[in-house]
């Protein structure tokens, strides 16, 4: 197994390029069983998590083609051969239930395993379910698997989430691109991956309004046809290298990012004294002030502050001045890398959902274990500022959705190698 060594080695300047969005490509790839024409998507992230999704649309009967060394998928669902998505596939990754709606939608059946993925918390798919039941789908739960059937077709219906869900909103909108009559989804997630799914599902024929808002309103159609769509640039990848040059008091350009995708995380950054600014190719950020300020954060549905870059702020806050709180409004057991950054010689104390962090003049590297795909991420970027060595075992986590991490912030100067654990 894996694991991925770091030497602190002082201020990181460069360039790094920012990869299309993990959790934006992993909700269009299963729109192509909607349609018998094909779906290419461009600026995919090389990533685990996609080949995980490729094999299991390809288990599904979809010819999946990697072009540009991955950069481009061209999938076709022109027959859907088998509509049972396996335990074995969708245990390793929880968006691997988003085939759901879809297959519904267009086969009229579908069985799907309960998913898995990260241990941070038990995220339970009953929105998912409530939402497709609402469009006339019957549920039966056995043997650790959704039976789901339309007998009579899915029909257009009134439907409010109890929670902004962001898968959940997902499959209820794939599924009512093909019901009959109106869909309207309130209380819908507004994330830039929503916006960049809809975008799809319209050039693909789909009649949908409201992206961006907390109302979509889908009007169903008899078919969809093929497109091509470049997946927007990834906000998590994003914002977690925003805070490498600012661990490590250096200064990098974050190519094709955008500061519109992350309002609210850079405002925070701003107000614990980061400079970003827009550039003629994305964004450049360096610190402001000699040390950074505690800053509390609440993490929230979008546009509030993501929770996907909550553990990667918290290794920003162990070295910062003062003392600041990090509530976890959105998953439980959100706090495991924790421990680790404390192995590091951080001060953090943890009550419930929220972690307190007093800072500290300079962490010590220390052998670590990532727990969950953020988590190892933020054990990197505490490493990059700490005295000494830190390895990082386990970082299969780190590989789901980050591309070549090693490579983006070795180019800017980081010593930091993948070895054999």
């Amino acid at each position: 197994m894996d694991a991925i060594l770091v030497k602190g080695n002082g201020p990181l300047r460069g360039r790094i390029p920012i990869a299309g969005a993990k959790n934006a490509c992993l909700g269009l790839m299963p729109a192509t069983l909607l349609s018998e024409e094909p779906l290419t998507l461009t600026n995919v992230p090389r990533l685990s998590d996609i080949a995980t999704m490729s094999h299991l649309l390809e288990s599904l009967g979809t010819e999946v083609q990697a072009l540009n060394e991955g950069r481009v998928i061209v999938t076709s669902s022109h027959e859907i051969a088998n509509d049972r998505a396996d335990y074995d596939i969708v245990r390793k990754m929880r968006a691997s239930f988003h085939v759901l709606g879809p297959l519904l939608a267009r086969h009229g059946h579908a069985v799907v395993s309960l998913p898995g993925g990260c241990a941070i918390g038990a995220r339970p798919v009953n929105f998912h379910l409530e939402g497709l039941q609402a469009l006339g789908a019957e549920m039966e739960l056995k043997d650790g698997y959704v039976h789901a059937s339309a007998p009579k077709g899915l029909k257009g219906a009134r439907h409010r989430l109890p929670f902004a869900s962001v898968g959940a909103t997902e499959n209820i909108l794939m599924a009512a691109t093909l019901a009959r009559g109106t869909t309207i989804l309130e209380n819908a997630a507004r994330e830039p991956e929503i916006v960049d799914l809809v975008k799809c599902l319209r050039a693909m024929g789909a009649q949908i309004e409201g992206e961006g808002s907390e109302t979509l309103t889908i009007e169903g159609v008899d078919r969809l046809h093929g497109t091509t769509h470049r997946v927007v640039a990834d906000r998590i990848e994003m914002g977690t290298y925003m805070l490498a040059p600012v661990i490590t008091h250096g200064e990098v350009e974050l190519v094709g990012g955008s500061i519109e995708l992350l309002g609210s995380f850079v405002e925070k950054l701003h107000e614990a004294g980061v400079d970003v600014t827009p550039t003629n190719e994305g964004i450049r950020v360096k610190r402001a002030a000699e040390r950074i300020r505690a800053v509390d954060v609440r993490t929230e549905v979008f546009p509030g502050f993501p929770t996907d870059l909550q553990a990667q702020m918290m290794a920003l806050m162990c070295t910062a001045e003062g003392s600041c709180a990090l509530e976890e409004t959105i998953f439980e057991n959100r706090f495991m890398h924790a421990p680790e950054l404390i192995r590091m010689g951080a001060k953090i104390d943890v009550h419930g959902n929220t972690a307190t962090v007093t800072g500290v003049e300079r962490l010590k590297g220390a052998p670590v274990m990532a727990t969950d795909l953020r988590a190892s991420v933020s054990l990197i970027l505490a490493a990059l500022a700490a005295e000494g060595e830190t390895l990082v075992s386990r970082v299969y986590h780190l590989d789901r959705g980050y591309e070549r991490v090693e490579e983006k912030l070795g180019a800017c100067g980081a010593l930091i190698e993948r070895v054999a654990a």
